[in-house]
């Protein structure tokens, strides 16, 4: 290699494999070594991931006190909206340093009487994060007693929401992952293309898990692998959409929600690092030097920690890079 490097790269002959002759000379005009960095390298250099539940309270999940509906409270065995939220969350949270998580909602007649795609599951429109993935079911459950499941399924907003962040944090220090959960066709798709377009220039992938029995098959359009999305002529920059229906994984007999849960995260979270390596790559951002590991905090220090990263002061990353959690400011593609 570093011959080939150098500035006057050799030569070299073929030679015919039978005949044992000469067969030709390859001349190499120049070579460029390329360190190819890995999702590990991002990660141990400090690049913090920021993990966003959105959940479809629409009312063709039927009603939530009926079992048959799909947001059933079943104490034995959780719904496959929360196995869903466990499944991904469980894992994404051990990339995430405070492990506080925004949650929202869409597709829901509040308590005011308002019809919202976009609200908080906690009802913190200020704070919308929750403790754990333990606090997103928690606040999950909450919504279902609290609102009145209606419609239409719009995706876009929450979207929207979650890359008005990601086109604040464009240097690599951040990643943004959005974790979609619907039962239904989508009643916005020219706007989510749009969104999604917009969103293929930032530091975000979007997970859709589809639950129940609909037909999914416009959800496809929405997933890049085939063709690449596009809206009024702008075609996506990278494919940042990775869509599944959970009915692919379901299993009968004991603890089949784990061993579906299992499948679920595995086949979701597959793309999730080389979406990560695609955008750093195309922004030509490299990684940190690896962070040097830490001795425990004084006790004292450890309580500002805490008080810090309270939900009194919700953020997404680490100083220098820290955003706090108000309205967000208008997203300008």
């Amino acid at each position: 290699m570093r011959e080939l490097s150098s500035p006057s790269p050799p030569n070299f002959e073929l030679i015919h494999p039978k005949r044992n002759k000469k067969a030709g000379q390859v001349y190499v005009a120049s070579c460029q070594i390329e360190e190819q960095s890995s999702f590990i390298d991002y990660i141990r250099g400090g690049m913090q991931m920021n993990f966003t539940v959105a959940v479809d309270f629409t009312a063709s999940n039927g009603n939530p006190q009926s079992p048959t509906s799909l947001h059933y409270y079943n104490p034995y065995q959780l719904n496959q909206y929360a196995a869903a939220i466990s499944a991904v969350g469980d894992i994404i949270q051990n990339y995430d340093s405070d492990k506080m998580f925004p949650a929202l909602g869409f597709g829901a007649r509040l308590p005011d009487g308002s019809v919202s795609h976009e609200f908080a599951l906690n009802f913190q429109p200020q704070n919308p994060f929750c403790a754990g993935i333990d606090g997103v079911l928690a606040a999950y459950y909450h919504s279902l007693n609290s609102v009145q499941l209606y419609g239409p399924t719009n995706f876009a907003p929450v979207i929207n929401h979650v890359a008005r962040f990601a086109a604040g944090s464009r240097d690599g220090s951040e990643y943004f992952v959005l974790l979609i959960i619907t039962d239904g066709i989508i009643t916005d798709m020219p706007q989510t293309k749009e969104a999604i377009v917009h969103a293929s220039t930032l530091p975000l992938s979007i997970i859709i898990v589809g639950v129940g029995d609909a037909d999914f098959t416009e959800m496809d359009i929405l997933d890049g692998d085939d063709v690449r999305l596009s809206s009024r002529g702008r075609y996506a920059e990278r494919d940042i959409v990775q869509f599944v229906p959970f009915r692919n994984f379901l299993q009968s007999g004991s603890a089949s929600i784990h061993v579906s849960q299992a499948h679920l995260a595995k086949e979701v979270l597959a793309e999730i690092p080389e979406q990560i390596l695609g955008y750093m790559k195309r922004y030509g951002i490299k990684p940190r030097p690896p962070l040097q590991a830490q001795a425990p905090p004084h006790p004292q220090q450890q309580q500002q920690q805490q008080q810090h990263h309270s939900p009194a002061a919700p953020y997404y990353g680490d100083p220098p890079q820290q955003q706090r959690m108000g309205p967000p400011p208008p997203y300008q593609p």
